[in-house]
């Protein structure tokens, strides 16, 4: 496969990956504003937002922090790289500049989805009814992942569209704890109450994993669990250890099909092996917000470490 047709699958599955992931973020956003304010010492949820999306350094600082400049900021913002309208935009530019790797099912699902996103339908859903415009990017990004599952041949470019979701996927999921945790994390007096315990089990519904906590852990909606499953649980769908044990699958697949191993290949390997071998107790001991941003940090070093290995452009 050319380097720039691997290039454009990447970063197709990530710009589409990433369009979900702002809105699961401002799903967490939208329902931790809806308690009332627990305390001084809380920071603004969607303050919060903006600086777990990355996104707080192009936000104009004479903008005022509610929902309405937000959440449009993060929709349809051209001058914000990360915006779901430019991931939409850019991934079927990666999607159209190599047509032919991909499925009819699969451009049709972008195509549609982008389209709709351009109508001032959506503008003002999302201005008087953010939960369901939430869930409709929730949807594009499922039904994007459903065709690419059912209709793409299972070759060197299906690996590296799915190492593009769970590079991405592991990011925001590294996120939106962080955005509980450290962000908007309570008084000490306030660890524990219902407050908390409502922000916990909302990290769960931002990352829709509510139902699946349950099937695990059942009633047991305590820090120590909830964090368990989004980082150590290897069976949770959005956990960092499932996340990096995909992508070493697929760096691995790429490594006999290439016939080549490379540092990028360890690199994956050090990452799993951290996760597998780490525990709860452990990584709070330390400190959940430092230990999420050194994941960020190798999860951004591997990306880089693909993009090299596999001659990679810039985007």
């Amino acid at each position: 496969m050319l380097s720039r047709t691997a290039d454009n699958l990447f970063w197709l599955s990530r710009y589409v990956e990433r369009a979900e992931n702002m809105a699961r973020l401002m799903e967490m956003g939208y329902r931790m504003a809806l308690m009332p304010a627990a305390g001084d010492g809380n920071r603004s949820e969607w303050a919060s937002v903006l600086s777990a999306s990355g996104c707080a350094q192009g936000y104009d600082p004479d903008m005022p922090l509610r929902q309405a400049e937000v959440a449009d900021y993060l929709i349809f913002n051209r001058d914000n790289p990360s915006s779901i309208l430019n991931c939409f935009e850019n991934a079927r530019a990666n999607a159209r500049a190599m047509r032919t790797a991909i499925t009819a099912e699969m451009w049709e699902a972008l195509n549609n989805a982008l389209m709709e996103l351009r109508r001032t339908a959506m503008h003002n859903l999302a201005k008087t009814d953010l939960p369901e415009f939430i869930d409709w990017v929730k949807r594009q990004g499922a039904l994007f992942r459903g065709a690419t599952d059912s209709t793409i041949l299972r070759n060197d470019g299906y690996d590296f569209i799915r190492l593009g979701i769970f590079i991405e996927r592991a990011d925001n999921t590294a996120r939106l704890l962080d955005v509980k945790y450290y962000v908007l994390l309570p008084e000490t007096s306030m660890v524990g109450d219902g407050v908390d315990n409502y922000q916990w089990t909302t990290v769960l519904r931002a990352a829709s994993s509510l139902r699946a906590f349950h099937w695990v852990y059942r009633d047991d909606y305590s820090p120590y669990r909830i964090a368990h499953f989004l980082i150590l649980n290897p069976f949770s769908p959005r956990s960092l250890a499932h996340c990096s044990e995909q992508i070493t699958n697929h760096l691995e697949h790429l490594a006999r099909h290439y016939g080549q191993r490379s540092p990028v290949h360890s690199l994956a390997v050090e990452t799993y092996s951290l996760l597998t071998q780490s525990r709860m107790e452990e990584i709070f001991s330390q400190g959940l917000h430092e230990f999420l941003s050194d994941f960020l940090k190798r999860n951004q070093v591997l990306s880089s470490a693909i993009a090299e290995t596999y001659y990679f452009g810039s985007q």
